[in-house]
C-alpha cells in the first residue's frame, strides 16, 4: 500500500500543478497579426481646459481630461481602459493632441488625436502609434464626436463621446502573450 501511495504521488503532484497553474493569458488576448480587431466604446472623462479668446469667435484651448474608456465588440483590444488625453484646440484651425490608454495590468496604447475644435457634436480622430505590454506595434484607428456635459466658467470640464467606434491591429502574436506573461512575472 505504501510502495502504491509513494509512486502515485509525483502523478497526483504534477496533476495538482497543472491543474493550479495560470494559463498564460485568456484566448482572446492572443491576436493575429493580420486580423483586424473592431470595436465600439463609451468614453467618459473630466478635467480643465484654459482658454484664451483671441478675437470675435475666435478660441484657443489647452486641455487635460481624464478618464474611462469602456470597449465593446471585440474582445482582442480588452474591455476598459483609464485613458488620459492632453492637447490644443483652436476654434479656427482645430485640434491636435495625445492620448494614451491604460489597461487593468499596466499595459498602455498611445494615440494621436486629430479634429475640428473641441465642442460638443465636434468630430475627433485617433490613430494608434504603439503601446507597451502586449500593445506594443498596435496600429489602427478610432473616431467619436464629443458631448460636453458640463462646461464651468473655472475651467473644469466634464464629456464623453458618441458613436466611438474603431479598429486595431496587433503587431505579432508573440507580442500579445509576450506582454501578458512578462506583466505576470514582475512582482
Amino acid at each position: 500500500m505504501v510502495s502504491l501511495w509513494r509512486r502515485s504521488l509525483p502523478l497526483a503532484l504534477l496533476l495538482f500543478l497543472v491543474g493550479c497553474s495560470q494559463p498564460a493569458g485568456p484566448l482572446a488576448e492572443i491576436a493575429s497579426p493580420n486580423e483586424w480587431h473592431t470595436f465600439s466604446g463609451t468614453w467618459t472623462s473630466s478635467g480643465t481646459r484654459q482658454t484664451l479668446k483671441l478675437e470675435k469667435d475666435h478660441y484657443a484651448s489647452i486641455f487635460d481630461l481624464t478618464g474611462s474608456l469602456l470597449i465593446t465588440g471585440d474582445r482582442g483590444l480588452g474591455v476598459g481602459f483609464r485613458a488620459r488625453a492632453v492637447g490644443f484646440s483652436d476654434s479656427a484651425s482645430g485640434m491636435q493632441g495625445r492620448c494614451v490608454w491604460t489597461d487593468e495590468r499596466g499595459d498602455k496604447v498611445y494615440s494621436e488625436l486629430k479634429g475640428e475644435w473641441v465642442g460638443t457634436g465636434r468630430s475627433i480622430t485617433g490613430t494608434f502609434l504603439g503601446g507597451t505590454g502586449r500593445f506594443a506595434g498596435i496600429t489602427g484607428e478610432y473616431s467619436f464626436e464629443w458631448k460636453y456635459v458640463i462646461e464651468s466658467d473655472d475651467g473644469s470640464v466634464s464629456g464623453s463621446s458618441v458613436n466611438l467606434q474603431g479598429r486595431a491591429r496587433f503587431r505579432s502574436t508573440s507580442a500579445a502573450l509576450g506582454g501578458a506573461q512578462s506583466k505576470r512575472a514582475q512582482p
